[in-house]
């Protein structure tokens, strides 16, 4: 159809409509009007049944679907920071286990220490009390000793003395060599 044609039946179509209305609504369009809205409502149903159920399951699965996900990783974020309660918490106890056995070994080595140290005075008092008894036996070994030595001097005095009469001088001049004498011995140790 051409331009003019089609121009030509708008015209004709304008000059069959009463005057006064812009459109003659019939019978005949009404019918169509009404056809074509049913078939419209029921492209909507059946679409609706078809396609808008559907697809909103699918949104709602997907929708469904992330929530759980969302919960999940909300538990899994509560579990997580329980976890980490529970390793800083095992950090602690362990940090207190360590400082009890850190004292309990100061504890021991100053137990240990102390006992080496009366262990060690025990053992000086043992050998100061062994060398004093030493001292003691020495000293009187040695004053026999002496009062034997002094004895056998008084003896060799005596013997001299009486082997000849002695006078005033002779005797100090023999007691003075026997003085002597006992200077120059020496003493057994």
């Amino acid at each position: 159809m051409t331009y003019p044609m089609a121009f030509t039946r708008a015209a004709a179509v304008a000059s069959a409509v009463p005057e006064g209305r812009l459109f003659g609504l019939d019978q005949q369009t009404l019918l169509q009007f009404g056809i074509n809205l049913f078939n419209i409502a029921l492209l909507a149903v059946i679409l609706a049944k078809l396609l808008y159920r559907p697809v909103r399951g699918i949104l709602k699965k997907r929708a469904d679907r992330i929530s759980g996900q969302i919960e999940q990783a909300a538990i899994e974020m509560a579990r997580a920071s329980e976890l980490k309660l529970e390793y800083e918490q095992k950090l602690k106890d362990i940090e207190r286990e360590q400082d009890i056995i850190l004292e309990q070994a100061r504890r021991i080595a100053t137990d240990s220490g102390r006992m080496i140290i009366s262990e060690a005075r025990r053992e000086s008092e043992a050998i100061k009390a062994r060398a004093t008894a030493n001292i003691e036996m020495e000293r009187e070994r040695v004053q026999e000793e002496m009062r034997l030595a002094i004895i056998d001097v008084s003896r060799a005095m005596a013997e001299m003395y009486l082997d000849r009469e002695l006078d005033i001088n002779d005797h100090e001049r023999y007691f003075a060599e026997a003085m002597a004498e006992l200077e120059g011995t020496s003493w057994r140790n």
